[in-house]
């Protein structure tokens, strides 16, 4: 079997497509999706928002990172539900002030089924904030972002 080295540096290429004020249709591989804003926003509803699709981006990098990271620890955590609430100020967005953290705060709470113990399952967390790129991108621009790790309940 060949080895194959992995390139620690890519370049993420998208493109979007703008029909409408509000409306930007993302390409990114094989894929396409739409951001937009909601109705009584002016959008059309085809898609998250900039700011969903925000976090909805730290909350697939928390699964992905995290089951990662998981198996490098040699814990079975099963399946992941992640969830997250954030405190948004949205003075930026509606061009009232500048804002120099509008995601202010981001809880999540990290639900797993599998056999693995709390003790376990916190080092896995103490990876994914070490290693999870969106975490870091959060952290860095000053949101306080916590997360809480705990065996789902029937």
């Amino acid at each position: 079997m060949v080895a194959v080295k992995l390139k620690t540096s890519v370049k993420l290429r998208l493109s979007g497509e703008c029909p409408s004020h509000s409306r930007s249709d993302i390409s990114v591989r094989d894929l396409t999706f739409s951001i937009d804003e909601p109705n009584e926003r002016g959008g059309t509803n085809a898609g998250p928002t900039p700011t969903d699709t925000a976090i909805a981006a730290l909350v697939g990098c928390t699964n992905v990172i995290g089951m990662k990271c998981a198996e490098k620890l040699g814990v079975d955590l099963g399946h992941l539900t992640v969830n997250a609430v954030c405190d948004f100020d949205r003075r930026g967005v509606s061009l009232t002030e500048e804002i120099d953290v509008p995601f202010q705060r981001i809880e999540m709470t990290v639900a797993y089924d599998g056999p693995a113990s709390e003790v376990d399952a916190a080092r896995v967390a103490t990876e994914v904030s070490k290693f999870c790129p969106l975490s870091k991108l959060f952290s860095q621009a000053g949101t306080e972002l916590s997360q809480t790790w705990h065996r789902k309940t029937a």
